[in-house]
């Protein structure tokens, strides 16, 4: 059983599975735009795009979610007249037609489960977080982190494209009793940065006076 996030515009009303969808036991769960999508993702196993309303948004969402939930496969619901549109640049996984039968829509969700990162194995553009062995590498390159340093990556890796604020970083990396300042969020990111190389540290943006967002693609400055 499987764990589907069915993402829709959030122009419309929340997106409903067609039938096929239901009479599987993957669990559904249904919300409305990005900002919505990436905070269930971390629940989620395959994101399926709906495409069936407005194929112009699924596309740029398809594009938008690859790059914001790397480690999730992206597998598109549209109409059979929609199709044609459909190019490389989506971003997508696969794609099935809205009116697929059941067994055609579980094979290619378990087809996709068996494309997911091994259990353990976290990814956020250049950066592989393996947690049972609670290594780093970036592009191949291992990393000498501190166990803060670890659990902070981690945490930013696992909310890509969410703005984070100290406060929240101190809380859920920290702890809830750490009693020292916002500061000390400050000197651990400028640490991992710098660990993490010129290339890579990009990932890291800084968001005035709020706190910091993960992007696995680098969009340069901080």
């Amino acid at each position: 059983m499987a764990k589907l996030l069915l993402v829709g515009s959030d122009a419309i009303a929340a997106p409903v599975p067609p039938a096929s969808f239901s009479l599987l036991p993957h669990q559904i769960a249904a919300v409305r735009g990005l900002e919505e999508a990436l905070d269930a993702a971390p629940d989620a196993e395959i994101i399926v795009v709906d495409a069936r309303t407005d194929p112009a948004w699924a596309r740029a969402a398809c594009q938008q979610l690859a790059g914001a939930a790397p480690t999730h496969p992206i597998l598109l619901l549209i109409t059979g007249q929609a199709t044609p549109v459909i190019t490389p640049d989506w971003g997508l996984d696969d794609f099935v037609l809205d009116e697929a039968s059941p067994g055609e829509v579980d094979a290619r969700v378990r087809l996709l489960m068996l494309r997911r990162p091994e259990a353990g194995t976290i990814s956020g553009g250049p950066i592989v977080i393996d947690e049972g062995a609670y290594t780093v590498s970036v592009d191949h390159r291992p990393l000498d982190l501190t166990y803060t340093e670890f659990e902070l990556l981690k945490y930013l890796v696992t909310h890509p494209g969410r703005v984070l604020t100290r406060e929240t970083l101190l809380s859920e990396v920290w702890g809830y009793d750490y009693y020292g300042g916002t500061r000390t969020v400050d000197v651990h990111i400028r640490r991992l940065r710098a660990k993490l190389g010129p290339e890579t540290e990009p990932c890291i943006t800084t968001v005035r006076n709020v706190g910091y967002r993960f992007s696995p693609q680098p969009h340069g400055g901080r």
